[in-house]
């Protein structure tokens, strides 16, 4: 039977009760289930509930905006064709909803009305939007510096929300200390958040006709998407439905790269690198909370990690404007992370390789318009190098 469970000391607690962490006060876990076969798929439902078979507690009654089921598109970068994953054409923006529909659906049946989030933007508009359309009281606790289409986008949903001055842990500290009083809903803390994005797995594993790709590559910042990946194909993978679980690859902006640095140190610890302001602010954090998780998943798949300059994420993100895929900067991390998976030859040209881009261009737009304006002036004939 499904538990949650604090992975140092083994303590298991019961899914009935919504629980945000254990009694020593560290994240919980839910172990990877037993996976579907296509059968499983309730095709009638157009929505990432689709794979609700795969869930470890039944939700009658899910609180959905059309989450999931977003477009696998080939596109041409330069010497290959690799597949994007198009999650920025989620409900609210951001690949977020995944695991925010299934999160509030989960607590909603069993009883909460109202929760608290922090969040730099994409995960707090989320929990504001679909704490909206499940009709529950929401406060958001943001960093005063969020960008401010993302605090309109909040707001615009009625929610109340708290701007924190200070970095980014401070938001969360002001989340936390309010938890007595109001469920923590974090989309890092609750664990069924990667129980939502785990359908990333299964919906890329649909749309390959029940298959594998290779590789994914994967901005990461707390790191629920690459996780969610990793339940997945790993629930696929013990049911025997693919054959090897696809290489995981974690891109991080160089200036705020923790991951990078403990996966590269080998160790579980975050080597003291240098952390500054970067341009991709979705994966600005500078000690993730599930980082055991993150690099177990990252060598248990045969991935590794890539750290990205700025000026490389600027580049790639005009290159996806270009194409027609206006999408926030932390999301051309994973697209600059590309060309350097290729040149130390950890992907090849003839693999099939997705690319998940997970939040629009739209939570950012000056911001984008002002990057790839950058990079289109410095590459006009006559501009200084």
């Amino acid at each position: 039977m499904p538990h949650y469970v604090d992975t140092v000391d083994g303590s298991r607690y019961s899914l009935d009760e919504p629980r945000w962490r254990s009694e020593t006060g560290r994240p919980l876990w839910i172990e990877p289930g037993s996976g579907l076969t296509p059968e499983d798929i309730d095709t009638s439902v157009p929505t990432l509930w689709r794979y609700s078979a795969a869930l470890p507690v039944p939700v009658q009654h899910p609180i959905t905006l059309g989450e999931g089921l977003t477009p696998l598109i080939d596109k041409d970068w330069g010497v290959f064709r690799p597949l994007f994953k198009l999650d920025f054409l989620n409900p609210t923006g951001s690949f977020k909803d995944r695991g925010t529909s299934v999160m509030l659906s989960y607590l909603r049946e069993r009883g909460m009305t109202e929760v608290l989030e922090d969040s730099s933007g994409n995960g707090g508009s989320s929990v504001a939007g679909y704490g909206a359309a499940g009709g529950m009281d929401v406060t958001i606790f943001a960093p005063s510096s969020t960008s401010p289409s993302k605090i309109t986008q909040m707001r615009s949903y009625a929610v109340n929300v708290e701007l924190v001055d200070g970095p980014r842990e401070a938001s969360q500290d002001a989340a936390i200390s309010h938890s007595d009083k109001t469920f923590y809903a974090s989309h890092n803390w609750q664990a069924f958040f990667l129980q939502g994005t785990k359908t990333l797995a299964y919906e890329i594993w649909e749309d390959l006709g029940f298959s594998a790709p290779d590789s994914i590559i994967v901005p990461v910042g707390a790191g629920s998407s690459l996780l969610g990946c990793w339940l997945g194909f790993t629930e696929l993978f013990h049911a025997g439905m693919i054959s090897h679980i696809p290489r995981l690859f974690a891109a991080q902006p160089l200036n705020c790269s923790p991951v990078d640095a403990s996966f590269t140190a080998h160790s579980g610890h975050v080597p003291n690198r240098k952390v500054l302001p970067t341009i991709a602010e979705g994966t600005a954090i500078k000690k993730p909370l599930r980082m055991v998780q993150i690099l177990a998943a990252l060598r248990d798949s045969g991935g590794s990690s890539v750290a990205v300059p700025e000026q490389d994420i600027a580049v790639a993100l005009e290159r996806l404007v270009s194409a027609g895929l206006f999408v926030e900067p932390t999301s051309a991390t994973a697209a600059a992370a590309l060309d350097i998976l290729l040149k130390r030859g950890h992907i090849a040209k003839s693999e099939t390789t997705v690319v998940l881009l997970t939040g629009s261009g739209l939570k950012a737009s000056n911001k984008v318009s002002d990057l790839i304006s950058d990079v289109r002036d410095h590459n006009q004939p006559g501009a200084a190098s």
